[in-house]
């Protein structure tokens, strides 16, 4: 069934790991691996595409997550406008309102995916795994919501963040058992699951206060 190859093509490229905007293998290997044809391939591809969570670019390939809103010279130009402050205060602005709406619209395959991201990110090895699992939370939750525009507008302000170098040491390889994200998207999962619009938006401002706590504190003063 089509439905059945478009979860399969998905739990495929979750299931891998990449990372928003990696290129996935091309369609004859992914034939080959699914055992199915290119015209039904195509068919996955489109939906998977039609739900924001790949988008192609003929002649170049397939690429995870929505399709780029902005250019990299684009990208560019903001990233040097911009003080990282400023995107700690956007962030603040959408990404809760963005858990209200997801906990309004998401469907059952929308959560599963979410508590994948969220497992992901506890069992990852290094920080490069962890922050490539959290991206792809937040990029669910985004698409979860169901608004076009919003999704817009998160993904020019994703493109922008993930352009700026923030300078957070690691003294470790990777995030301890412990790590505060860890239950803190796991209360996000929790409520938008649930349908707790109000609950889901909250944790999410818990979530983002508790992250630029540590990464840069006195961006916090334009939040409260």
């Amino acid at each position: 069934m089509a439905v059945d190859l478009t979860q399969r093509l998905r739990d495929l490229i979750d299931s891998a790991g990449y990372r928003h905007n990696d290129r996935i293998p091309p369609e004859r290997e992914l034939c080959q691996r699914l055992g199915t044809t290119r015209n039904q391939l195509r068919k996955a591809l489109s939906e998977l595409e039609a739900q924001g969570r790949i988008w192609r670019h003929v002649g170049r390939g397939t690429f995870v997550g929505a399709r780029p809103v902005l250019n990299l010279q684009d990208v560019t130009y903001l990233r040097d406008q911009i003080k990282p402050e400023q995107v700690v205060t956007v962030r603040f602005t959408i990404e809760p309102e963005l858990c209200r709406l997801a906990a309004q619209h998401a469907g059952k395959s929308d959560c599963e995916q979410m508590r994948l991201c969220a497992q992901r990110c506890r069992s990852a090895e290094d920080w490069r795994t962890y922050e490539a699992w959290d991206n792809h939370l937040h990029h669910a939750i985004a698409r979860a919501a169901r608004n076009q525009l919003f999704l817009y507008f998160f993904e020019t302000l994703n493109s922008v963040r993930r352009s700026i170098v923030w300078g957070q040491p690691r003294k470790t390889t990777g995030p301890a058992p412990g790590y505060s994200s860890f239950w803190e998207h796991d209360e996000i999962v929790a409520a938008i699951s649930q349908k707790d619009g109000q609950r889901a938006a909250e944790a999410m401002r818990r979530h983002l206060r508790s992250v630029y706590s540590r990464v840069l504190p006195g961006s916090l003063s334009d939040t409260e």
